[in-house]
């Protein structure tokens, strides 16, 4: 059995649709980074007691502040890398899958059957899928980054409307600086915004 924690937490809030996040940390590294979805922090911490037996939770925002300014960055557009030391709970299989993950780089995608096959069970595809959904790192472990292999965004614990925003974020901010002659190639799509209400 595992030895009492102490789990370090704090709220930041993101740019919508992404919202209010819940993170905590072990002191070797994060365990929890997620969706709050409207969820009291008192029912957040209460979904993770069984995990964590004995574990003492305490609000920090001192332990945690590493991790939000990566996650700003992240969410500016500048920081494409994450540094941070991770301390995920999971079976063997899930903490491959996730460890496969967070290899994919920021702005480009995979497939559930490209991740069976880098974790070396080629048949795997619907647990892939299954570890993917009960990751316990969003967005630092990317599994927005997983769709369908037709290309479809398929489903995401997160939502759809927030795996489609991280994966357009990631390719506006993941390309190329534009050439002076692309300066108005993207001028339409937001011409178009004034007059819809």
């Amino acid at each position: 059995m595992l030895g009492a924690v102490r789990l370090a937490y704090h709220m930041m809030s993101a740019p919508q649709p992404i919202g209010l996040l819940f993170l905590a940390r072990t002191p070797k590294g994060l365990r929890y980074l997620e969706f709050m979805n409207r969820k009291s922090l008192k029912r957040v911490i209460g979904a993770h007691a069984e995990a964590n037996p004995g574990a003492t939770w305490e609000p920090s925002l001192l332990d945690l502040k590493p991790i939000t300014e990566q996650l700003e960055s992240y969410f500016l557009g500048t920081l494409h890398e994450f540094e941070i030391p991770l301390d995920p709970l999971g079976s063997e299989f899930q903490l491959k899958v996730w460890r496969a993950l967070s290899r994919i780089p920021f702005g480009e995608t995979r497939t559930y059957g490209d991740i069976a096959r880098e974790v070396d069970q080629p048949k795997a595809a619907r647990a892939v899928g299954l570890a993917n959904h009960d990751n316990p790192v969003a967005i630092v472990v990317p599994c927005h980054r997983v769709i369908g292999a037709n290309g479809s965004l398929t489903g995401y614990g997160g939502g759809v409307n927030r795996k489609r925003w991280l994966l357009e974020h990631e390719a506006r901010h993941g390309r190329p600086v534009a050439r002076p002659g692309d300066l108005f190639a993207s001028s339409d799509a937001g011409g178009g915004r004034r007059g819809s209400r």
